[in-house]
């Protein structure tokens, strides 16, 4: 079999976070800078070598004071972890429909967790220009404490400013090189 080399197409995939606030509503977030590298059998993703790096710096949650805070080293300290990173692990067929369980290697702040996120494989498509796209939609969930990240505040009654899960939710598109 073919190996395929795949790359992030960075115009069209996101990856953004939810976190609750003040245990009443949540807070989304995203990360614009990232590159994610596959390399596949054919076009067959339950094969799939995948790597994905992301400039924590680039986070965005729609707040300048909430961001610079998430850079400090209350939670992701920027200036001695520059990236996150996830390296597939194992792929698990959940419907035999383009719906898997992904586990991979999730590294935060230089502590590394296996996690397992679902993916709904949206399929492989040319586009108007010749070039081979793949796209999927990936949820999941963790706790930030796990990764260190454990800066809290306490309110006046009795609850935390920031929620330990973290929900994660990605649109990735991937182009054949």
């Amino acid at each position: 079999m073919a190996k395929q080399q795949w790359a992030i197409d960075a115009d069209h995939s996101e990856l953004g976070f939810k976190i609750r606030h003040l245990m009443i509503t949540n807070i989304n977030g995203k990360f614009h800078n990232f590159t994610v590298e596959a390399e596949t059998e054919e076009e067959d993703f339950m094969t799939a070598k995948v790597k994905a790096t992301i400039d924590v710096d680039s986070i965005s949650t729609g707040s300048v004071d909430r961001d610079n805070h998430l850079r400090s080293p209350d939670f992701f300290d920027v200036n001695k972890y520059r990236n996150i990173t996830f390296e597939a692990t194992k792929y698990e067929n959940v419907d035999n429909d383009g719906s898997y369980e992904l586990y991979g290697d999730l590294t935060i702040r230089d502590v590394t967790k296996n996690v397992k996120l679902a993916v709904e494989f949206g399929g492989v498509v040319k586009d108007p220009w010749g070039n081979t796209k793949a796209g999927f939609t990936i949820n999941g969930k963790i706790n930030r404490k796990d990764f260190g990240l454990s800066w809290n505040a306490a309110t006046e009654t009795g609850g935390v400013l920031v929620g330990d899960d973290v929900k994660i939710y990605c649109e990735v598109q991937l182009i054949k090189k």
